[in-house]
């Protein structure tokens, strides 16, 4: 069994045994169970966290975790694990943490991507996207720049190669950096930059390198949206064609409980929101007031921006993303959010850039701060001085550069508790903000004769209404509350239904401020009554249960 620790991360077998590990210690909180194997055929597990004595998962308001869908994102498998380690050890000792799990659940899965994660954690490591499946074509290239680590030293850098009509030039003041050359500039000393690899069919003259053979990326391959290969590229031959997201895709379903939700991913240190495709405009007034308080309150929580993905985050301004998980708020009106790990940028004090804008273009001053923070906060570990390899099909070229998957894609291991620390407060505050149905009142009237009263009243408690979103209320996948009555031998119901649907319960989230022009037309609007008319005798104990997908479940028994 592997310790514990947030100074690295862990394979695929580690992290099973992590997991089972927790549910063995935790036994009142946790649970692991598969949602789905892998492409490979890797169990996909998911983590049930409640408070078992206070009733099952499946009765309360619940909060969707999950993370790794990108293979070289392995923070985002950490922050998962950080969470579980939370929860696990405050539980009974924070106040919000121990109300969270005796209210709510936590569906965590820590690694929805185990395939490709494994192949990034290799000895001899492989980057892809996502899934290791091949994807388009099941052939491999037979030309071309193959990226993978060509001297076996476990790293996969880059490579320049000495060109006199090359992009890129050494910066005057740190020759380490490859900086372009001015647009007239000539005469100078010139490279081309390629990814490290082993090329095939070299012609001497031009370079070409490959897409991976594996071109999948499973969060395009979401229900949501998806469009096709030449409209996205690795969206999948059709919606939830791969297992991993049909895996995930079934849970959720199944699991109507679910209010919210979190993807980890790296990088960028940002909260992003929906709607990748479509413009503020086109939400529900009142999704998107909450949508901004959830941010806001994230952004004081984590000190990441949170921003709008379509008018902030798109990796061209002339295209959009589709087929990821916003399915969970845009088929099943869950607020769900994106949380990429880790800004390198800030890191290095700069502040002033755009989340995307910035990898196109940004100027040679920050590439120096970069290289400084390297310096000094990593120790030099971030950068790899280049170096002569005598490569078996292009020659003499240098490898070196950043080693982006230890200090881009993630933080580096000694800063990486610090940063996934800045995570489970801001999850656990959403987790609250859940409709939760309590009873308010419960008992029977003796009207005479051997003939009862029974009444029940409910209150939602939760910030949000019980059917959570405007969205999910529009798509028609939340059911109103269900409230049923179960008689002993020797008692007749001769007034009322035996299961009766009593309407949504109204949360706290959408009321106005004590100066508006409206006026709150109900303001109990968060209760429902429900009532039977029922000949029994007295003494004679009725059970009664009012019961919603997402508000949760709540029992009461009534003597007449």
């Amino acid at each position: 069994m592997p310790q514990l620790s947030f100074d690295r991360f862990y394979r695929y077998a580690d992290l099973t045994a992590i997991l089972q590990q927790f549910a063995a210690d935790h036994p009142q909180l946790m649970s692991i169970a598969s949602i789905g194997r892998s492409n490979e055929g890797r169990e996909i597990w998911v983590v049930t966290v409640t408070n078992t004595a206070t009733g099952p998962a499946e009765e309360k308001p619940a909060f969707w975790v999950d993370g790794n869908i990108h293979s070289v994102e392995v923070s985002a498998s950490a922050a998962c694990l950080y969470l579980l380690h939370t929860l696990a050890t405050q539980h009974g000792k924070d106040a919000d943490i121990t109300r969270v799990l005796d209210t709510r659940a936590f569906y965590i899965v820590p690694r929805i991507n185990p395939d490709g994660a494994e192949w990034a954690l290799a000895d001899n490591p492989k980057y892809v996207r996502s899934s290791t499946r091949p994807y388009p074509f099941d052939e491999a290239p037979i030309e071309g720049l193959t990226v993978q680590d060509a001297d076996g030293d476990g790293r996969i850098l880059s490579m320049r190669i000495p060109d006199p009509n090359g992009l890129w030039k050494k910066h005057p003041q740190d020759a380490r950096l490859m900086v372009r050359r001015e647009p007239t500039e000539a005469g100078g000393e010139y490279y081309r930059v390629v990814p490290e690899g082993i090329y095939q069919d070299y012609d001497g003259f031009t370079l070409k390198v490959n897409r991976p053979q594996q071109g999948l990326d499973l969060n395009r391959n979401f229900a949501s949206n998806w469009r096709q290969e030449f409209e996205q590229f690795g969206a999948g031959p059709y919606p939830t064609s791969e297992p991993e997201i049909r895996a995930v895709t079934d849970f959720i379903v199944k699991h109507n409980n679910i209010c919210g939700g979190i993807s980890f991913h790296t990088f960028s240190g940002v909260l992003l929101r929906p709607h990748a495709h479509l413009a503020d405009d086109d939400f529900a007034p009142e999704d998107l007031w909450v949508y901004k308080a959830i941010g806001k309150k994230g952004s004081e929580l984590t000190g990441y921006p949170n921003i709008s993905v379509y008018h902030d985050f798109r990796y061209h301004p002339k295209q959009v993303i589709t087929g990821d998980f916003d399915w969970l708020f845009e088929h099943r009106g869950a607020f769900v959010w994106t949380i990429e790990i880790w800004s390198p940028q800030r890191e290095a004090g700069i502040t002033d850039y755009h989340a995307i804008d910035w990898f196109r273009d940004h100027p040679e001053a920050d590439d120096l701060k970069l290289m400084q923070w390297n310096d000094s906060a990593l120790q030099g570990k971030g950068f790899v001085d280049w170096y002569a390899f005598d490569h078996p099909q292009l020659g003499k070229v240098e490898i070196g550069g950043w080693n982006k998957i230890f200090a881009i894609h993630n933080p580096p291991a000694h800063l990486l508790e610090r940063e996934l620390a800045k995570f489970p407060k801001w999850l656990v505050w959403q987790a609250l903000l859940s409709p939760k149905m309590e009873l308010v009142h419960a008992g029977a009237d003796d009207l005479g004769n051997g003939t009862y009263r029974v009444r029940m009243v409910v209150q939602n408690t939760g910030w949000l209404p019980s059917y959570v979103s405007k969205e999910g209320l529009k798509r028609q996948v939340v059911r109103p509350v269900r409230a049923e009555i179960d008689l002993p031998e020797g008692c007749e119901l001769v007034g009322g239904k035996v299961r009766e649907e009593i309407g949504q319960l109204e949360g706290r989230a959408y009321k106005q401020s004590g100066l508006s022009f409206w006026p709150d037309l109900e303001p109990t609007g968060d209760r429902a009554i429900v009532e039977w008319v029922v000949q029994g005798k007295a003494g004679s104990e009725v059970d009664l249960v009012a019961a919603h997908e997402r508000a949760g479940t709540v029992r009461a028994k009534v003597t007449l």
